[in-house]
């Protein structure tokens, strides 16, 4: 790669979350909703898009608005944009399918490259004209995921929070090559937490018409049932549904060998708290400030990438995308794995120079441990500055007991770390290879007006490891960079 890759892996700047990674010709493009710095609701922006070539996932372009909120014939000029998902159809053209909000069925554009200008193209809908989720009984639509294969386009679509009797769960439909038209009716093929667990579809108290698949084998998505966020791949025979679990923090999978029937339970890919990790903590602590999560895998060259959002601000509306390698193994399961700084890099990053603190993957107080984002004691990752300024963001409200962590580096003859600070604080950064480890120096910081540098010697032994700067002090800092020496 001309340069390394970290996560965030688009500018500082940005958010994009929903992430749906996509591999058309030599390059992987992004879809996803677009929030703002600062925001007060999600996905107010128009959609972006941004792409890589395969063979370097550090150097992303924007590719310019390929669809805005007006575009939609039925947006009143108060909707936003929902979660979106693109396929190539049958006819060489490429297929946008997203949800307002405010209303139920799924509306369609059309482009003739990967990000292009789409134009509306029409609503996804019955034979007879009833759109998709306007019909008697039906779910209301929600985050469309979509795959096509040969002359069948499969869109899966649904969402399922706590008490919504009629949200059964997540649904496939199969439309024509037409991208519009269903020609084989829903199948609600992942169930809901209000129907989950159950043994029999007559325990299911619904009026909704469409047919319940795999009842036997709801009782596995106990404690992980589908929430939001349907996505869809296939890899050999087998076909992957990733969705936000009721948990809403981890982007969980079901395997099958047919799209709309017999999807098994198998796992999380992965947390952006990292809960049900324990390579390095108790599996139930989380270390980052989770919240609602979305997104899909893909391979790229040789290797797969989950992709999915991490929150900003301490709000959840300002989300950012990230991205892991994972491992599908022999027998078609995921590992779920932990949520780092180096992401698509492909390995650990160099400790040699200078580093932004926004590429932070941990942050916690093992003392007082937050499993959403809200609390206002939680450290948080902001900004300075608009748009399309120079990288700008920086960790904010950093008191005592804070965790801060950086994964991975590949540490050779590091003996002083220098920090770039500012803030109503002072005390100790304590550097750490564990969180809850051996000290292995100590950077003393002070109050500062303006972000100003403050150097300590380490004792840091070579290879691979994690850094880690616990705060002990008092007040509140800021912490804008990170300098190897």
């Amino acid at each position: 790669m001309k340069k390394q890759a970290f996560n965030p892996y688009l500018p500082s700047w940005e958010y994009i979350p929903d992430g749906e990674p996509h591999v058309f010709g030599n390059r992987v493009y992004i879809y996803g909703s677009h929030d703002f710095y600062n925001g007060t609701v999600f996905c107010p922006g128009d959609y972006q898009c941004y792409s890589a070539p395969v063979d370097d996932l550090s150097d992303w372009k924007w590719e310019g608005t390929i669809y805005k909120k007006g575009d939609d014939p039925a947006n009143d000029g108060r909707m936003v944009l929902y979660a979106p998902d693109v396929t190539q159809g049958p006819d060489g053209r490429y297929y946008l399918y997203y949800v307002l909000d405010k209303v139920g069925f799924v509306s369609v554009a059309v482009c003739n490259k990967p990000a292009g200008k789409y134009k509306f193209y029409g609503y996804v809908h019955y034979k007879d004209g009833t759109r998709l989720g306007e019909r008697k009984g039906d779910m209301p639509q929600f985050d469309p995921g979509v795959l096509t294969e040969g002359d069948k386009i499969y869109l899966y679509t649904g969402f399922s929070g706590r008490q919504m009797k009629d949200r059964i769960g997540a649904m496939a439909t199969v439309l024509g090559k037409d991208m519009l038209t269903i020609e084989e009716e829903p199948v609600v093929i992942v169930p809901g937490d209000v129907y989950s667990p159950c043994k029999k579809a007559s325990e299911i108290k619904t009026d909704c018409p469409y047919k319940l698949d795999s009842v036997e084998n709801w009782n596995a998505y106990k404690d992980h049932e589908f929430f939001e966020a349907p996505s869809i791949r296939k890899v050999g025979d087998l076909y992957y549904f990733v969705f936000s679990s009721a948990v809403m923090h981890e982007l969980a999978y079901a395997v099958s060998k047919n799209p709309t029937s017999g999807f098994e339970y198998k796992g999380v890919i992965v947390s952006n708290c990292d809960i049900g990790i324990s390579s390095y903590k108790k599996a139930d602590l989380p270390s980052n400030h989770g919240a609602n999560n979305h997104g899909g895998f893909v391979r790229i060259k040789d290797d797969y990438y989950i992709f999915y959002h991490r929150h900003t601000n301490n709000t959840w509306y300002s989300r950012q995308g990230c991205a892991e390698k994972i491992k599908i193994l022999e027998d078609g399961t995921i590992p779920q794995v932990e949520i780092t700084s180096c992401g698509l890099n492909g390995g650990p990053l160099k400790a040699v120079g200078e580093y932004p603190t926004y590429i932070v993957c941990n942050q916690f107080n093992p003392e007082k441990p937050v499993m959403y984002v809200g609390d206002a004691a939680n450290s948080k990752i902001v900004q300075d500055g608009c748009d399309g300024d120079k990288e700008t963001g920086y960790i904010a409200n950093i008191t005592g007991g804070t965790v801060l962590g950086f994964k991975y580096f590949d540490f050779k003859n590091v003996k002083k770390i220098t920090l770039t600070v500012r803030g109503y604080a002072s005390g100790d950064y304590e550097v750490r290879t564990d969180w809850n480890g051996k000290t292995l120096g100590k950077i003393n910081v002070e109050f500062a007006n303006f972000f100003e540098e403050r150097s300590g010697e380490v004792d840091i032994p070579d290879g691979v490891h994690a850094l880690y700067l616990v705060f002990t002090g008092n007040g509140s800092g800021e912490l804008k960079t990170i300098r190897f020496n």
